[in-house]
């Protein structure tokens, strides 16, 4: 980005900052966007004449008994500006004049306003808010007539070039106040934003000049470079665009900024309406509008303004499945087909396989359109949209595709450790303290159900995470019992030749009346239980696991009161007095228990797609046997 970016760099040069040239230009290009019919004052008038928004310079005199009069030296960009132009007409869109060397004064509260952020200020607030209370007191005022609008110079906020930081505040907007690094750049910023409010007004009159050529000849050198996996220089580039308002520019930097994982103000502004684009940006954005909107749809259809009716229409659909969890992403080619790949693995717990699939088929992805930068769709896919994290996000954007060339990135981490140690580890929220499995060899999850389940619970639910599977169990459930404990259990693949079936909040253990599912689930086969509560929060730490072949138990033990139960001939490497050395047993048991598993099974369980994924579920038989004679239980029904 060789010309355009250079041109943009030189206006951003804090080193030797051309202030006249600068002054210049806003100038004549203020004076260029005028309309013919606009209606100015006397004073504006003349300056569209003059092409010359400032006034004459200040003598060194001028500067000099200001400082006097102010009792310090002045920082030195607003003195070198003050050289230039004694005081500036039109400074952005909000403040109509700016105090030269005959207007700046110390603002000493004049507005009344540090009592009100006094007033909305915490006890424990730190020193930012401090300081929002005290700038009205010993801020120089720069704003001499505004739109409710205040400029003061902070002489409490001072660099190692001794630069003061401007703080702006409206009282329209409800923030805080917003800094800038010094004058220079407060002037930048609102000549930036006279930009913006020109290019994008309502009136029709074209704003083209040399700044608007060149700002746009960046944004196409970002797209290409993007293309290319340069998105950290493309997002630069396109950010800077914006801030002037060019077109484009936002709606291709926040293709770059969902990738990444942002979602907060990310609107795909001036091409979210256009229906190219529809199919890949509706999607993310419906997603993000399910997420928070409590079914007030009002925000999105502000979002679809200048939209046709069709293109309303689809948003309408989208939205309907995404919140019934069954929209499904879909796109052409090569890449379309990785698509379904990835969507066939992840149903089955292999997230990282997913990953793989889809970044193997992205240097042949197309886009849409030219203003196309990357898939975007699938973040909302309900089996897709989980396998998104920052760094492969990073890794998506800096690998080239859409027909350009350029060195591929390494590939991110996989998400998945390898076998079931990661069970021993805290999950997020710390809330998984008990656990069980199944795990049954030569037979796909889909089996599962067959083999652990009677009647309705054969048939597996469509993928979904755990809080939605647990929510859509109890739903309009009336009857509870105290003696049966049939699990709510995911499934998926285990690894090489095993499939799983897991439990992730599951019922109190209650060791009399357990009955292993692993006899059952054998038939023709191995299978492999372990339930452990070593982390419990309640009862004693226990851990069971029960191996069956055929429909026959081969070995068991159960660890619980501090006590160890055994049955069969358990391997060695198993055996539970090697890991429960003596009465106190406890949580250090738990992470070699699970190694051992696994190396004598060979199998392992994803963790992202039991953490933060969707998978099948199904509802086990009973993991306890019905009470015996004399044994009382109670039955909860709810009317």
């Amino acid at each position: 980005m060789s010309v355009a970016a250079d041109s943009i760099g030189r206006m951003a040069d804090t080193t030797a900052f051309d202030w006249r040239s600068f002054l210049l230009r806003w100038s004549e290009e203020w004076a260029d966007s005028l309309s013919a019919d606009e209606t100015r004052s006397e004073d504006d008038e003349a300056a569209r004449r003059a092409r010359w928004l400032g006034f004459p310079p200040a003598s060194e005199e001028r500067i000099t008994a200001l400082e006097e009069r102010l009792g310090r030296r002045l920082p030195p960009s607003y003195r070198e500006f003050l050289k230039v132009s004694d005081g500036w007409r039109h400074a952005g869109g909000f403040v109509r004049l700016l105090a030269g060397t005959e207007d700046a004064h110390w603002h000493n509260n004049a507005s009344g306003l540090a009592g009100v952020f006094e007033d909305h200020r915490g006890e424990d607030a730190g020193s930012e808010e401090r300081r929002q209370t005290s700038l009205w007191w010993r801020g120089l005022q720069l704003d001499v007539e505004s739109d409710v609008t205040y400029v003061l110079l902070d002489p409490g906020d001072v660099d190692e070039d001794g630069e003061w930081a401007v703080y702006t505040w409206s009282s329209w907007l409800a923030a805080p106040p917003e800094r800038h690094a010094n004058f220079r750049e407060f002037m930048r910023d609102m000549y930036r934003e006279f930009h913006s409010l020109r290019a994008n007004r309502d009136d029709g009159k074209p704003f083209v000049n040399d700044t608007t050529r060149t700002l746009d000849a960046l944004v196409e050198e970002a797209r290409l470079e993007a293309l290319r996996g340069g998105w950290e220089r493309a997002r630069r580039a396109l950010d800077e665009a914006r801030g002037y308002g060019r077109p484009r520019a936002a709606g291709l930097g926040d293709q770059i900024r969902r990738l990444l994982g942002q979602t907060s103000m990310v609107y795909f502004d001036g091409l979210l309406t256009d229906p190219r684009y529809a199919s890949e940006l509706l999607p993310p954005l419906v997603a993000e509008h399910a997420a928070h909107s409590y079914r007030d749809d009002s925000a999105l259809t502000l979002h679809l303004r200048g939209a046709d009716d069709a293109l309303v229409t689809l948003a309408r659909t989208l939205l309907d499945q995404v919140r019934n969890g069954t929209y499904r992403y879909t796109a052409t080619g090569p890449f379309g087909e990785a698509v379904e790949q990835a969507r066939e693995l992840a149903r089955w717990g292999d997230t990282d396989g997913a990953w793989r699939a889809l970044m193997n088929a992205l240097p042949l992805w197309e886009p849409l359109g030219p203003d196309h930068l990357a898939p975007l769709g699938w973040v909302a896919d309900p089996l897709l949209g989980p396998l998104l994290t920052p760094e492969r996000g990073r890794e998506l954007l800096s690998t080239p595709r859409g027909g350009q060339t350029g060195r591929a990135p390494a590939p991110s981490a996989g998400l998945d450790p390898d076998g079931l140690a990661w069970l021993a580890e805290p999950d997020p929220g710390n809330k998984r303290t008990s656990y069980r499995f199944v795990l049954v060899e030569g037979v796909g999850p889909e089996e599962l159900p067959g083999r652990l389940a009677d009647g309705d619970g054969t048939v597996l639910s469509e993928p979904m995470t755990f809080w939605e599977a647990h929510h859509k169990k109890l739903d309009g459930r009336r009857e509870f019992s105290s003696y049966e404990d049939r699990a709510l259990m995911a499934v998926g693949r285990a690894g090489d030749g095993w499939s799983f079936a897991f439990d992730g909040d599951p019922a109190p253990f209650l060791r009399q009346r357990f009955v292993s599912p692993a006899v059952a689930a054998s038939a023709g086969t191995r299978a492999v239980v372990v339930w452990s509560g070593l982390r419990s929060w309640y009862g004693e730490p226990f851990f069971h696991l029960s191996v069956a072949q055929d429909g026959a138990e081969q070995y068991a033990f159960t660890y619980a009161d501090g006590e160890i139960q055994k049955s069969g001939e358990i391997p060695r490497a198993l055996d539970p007095d090697r890991f429960f050395a003596g009465p106190e047993g406890g949580t250090d048991a738990e992470r070699p228990l699970l190694e051992a598993v696994t190396e004598e099974f060979g199998v392992r369980l994803p963790r992202h797609a039991i953490v933060r994924g969707r998978l099948h579920t199904f509802t086990t038989r009973s993991w306890t046997r019905p009470p015996g004679e004399g044994e009382t239980y109670a039955v909860l029904r709810m009317l």
